[in-house]
């Protein structure tokens, strides 16, 4: 098996299923259970949320778990309109952001809050001067993703969060969850006061994140009930999945320290072979993230591709796995001003630090054999 779709998920690391399984058979009591077993629970709570903060470089009351990147964009994007609807209802975003931001947005319209729109240049990037000045007196946010799930594209956050700094009444939240692991970003002192991490694009488990959430920032609860985690989401806490996404968080870190040239290598020799590949088009930019090339094949259904290499055991994807069901065509390329020829018929490759180049000279080489055996059922 070759899998190359990473950006969708990734493959569990064994020491994070082993810290997992460790913590549910010792530590299962209710870390709010006042007996002996409830408060060594608890403590080890603490102690996960230290090392969390440590490796992020922020305070450890700053840090929320939660169940991965969607929970964690609604709690920040919600949280702050719901709560600092007084002071304003203006809300600035882009045409690339995931579903879970973008459709978070969408809804909040329905309860009467302005949404911006920012668009986006041909790699996908917004202009620094569109994020300024859509700022109005009315703005209480900014919610721009690090790095896009579908075609790698970064975003200026360091230049953003200078200009958040400016206006201390709006919050800058960043959707990091592509990000983590793969491109740095310092949350310290950046402008920055809420951030979205998930555990299942890092090796960790499904159903584990964190938000960063800055100290001084308010959110509205989405949950109500025991005040768990500074009453911002109440419940339970999983402290299973908690302690496994501190563990796959710290491998990522030093992975992303020791192999990032690794990652790098293998995504310039598949842009390159890609490149030169008859009836390819590169959709990701130039200057991107290590682990996502974007492309299309005009006239093919990307499911079409997919399955023929799936059957190889080969494993890629079309866009974001929240809205691949809907074999559409991509917004986010359409966004960055391609033609339906190129919108529906693009797939996506994501890299981990665990692929080889072997595998990707497989993959090439059996993508080539595809294209060249589909070429009468093209368009």
């Amino acid at each position: 098996m070759i899998y190359l779709d990473n950006s969708a998920t990734t493959k569990p690391h064994p020491e994070v299923l082993k810290s997992f399984e460790q913590v549910s058979t010792s530590f299962f009591a209710n870390p709010s259970s006042i007996h002996q077993l409830g408060g060594e629970t608890e403590k080890l709570l603490i102690k996960s949320k230290q090392q969390a903060a440590m490796l992020l470089k922020v305070h450890e009351d700053e840090i929320i778990f939660t169940s991965g990147g969607t929970e964690g964009n609604n709690i920040a994007i919600k949280g702050i309109a719901l709560e600092h609807q007084g002071r304003g209802k203006h809300i600035i975003t882009t045409e690339i952001e995931h579903p879970s931001v973008y459709e978070g947005c969408k809804s909040l319209e329905k309860l009467g809050f302005e949404v911006t729109f920012l668009p986006v240049n041909q790699d996908g990037v917004v202009s620094i001067e569109d994020v300024e000045k859509a700022i109005r007196k009315d703005t209480i946010l900014i919610s721009i993703m690090h790095v896009n799930n579908e075609i790698g594209s970064i975003q200026p956050i360091k230049e953003i969060g200078e200009i958040a700094k400016k206006h201390p009444k709006l919050f800058f939240h960043v959707d990091h969850v592509q990000g983590l692991g793969k491109v740095p970003l310092s949350l310290d002192n950046s402008g920055i006061d809420l951030c979205t991490m998930s555990g299942h694009k890092i090796h960790g488990l499904k159903g584990t994140g964190l938000l960063y959430c800055r100290r001084g920032v308010k959110l509205f609860p989405l949950f109500h009930g025991g005040d768990q985690e500074f009453a911002i989401r109440s419940g339970t806490e999983n402290l299973a999945g908690a302690v496994s996404l501190v563990k796959a968080l710290r491998l990522i870190k030093e992975r992303e320290e020791k192999e990032s040239g690794k990652l790098l290598e293998l995504n310039h020799f598949l842009r390159q072979e890609l490149k030169n590949m008859e009836k390819v088009v590169l959709n990701t930019p130039e200057e991107s993230a290590p682990h996502i090339v974007n492309f299309s094949i005009p006239g093919l259904k990307p499911e079409v591709m997919i399955h023929t290499l799936g059957k190889q055991g080969i494993f890629i994807s079309t866009k974001s796995a929240c809205s691949s069901k809907d074999l559409d065509e991509s917004r986010i390329i359409k966004a960055c001003g391609y033609n339906q020829i190129r919108t529906k018929s693009a797939l996506r490759v994501s890299l981990s630090y665990d692929n080889t180049i072997e595998e990707v000279k497989i993959f090439l080489n059996k993508l080539n054999e595809a294209i060249n055996q589909l070429k009468e059922v093209m368009e």
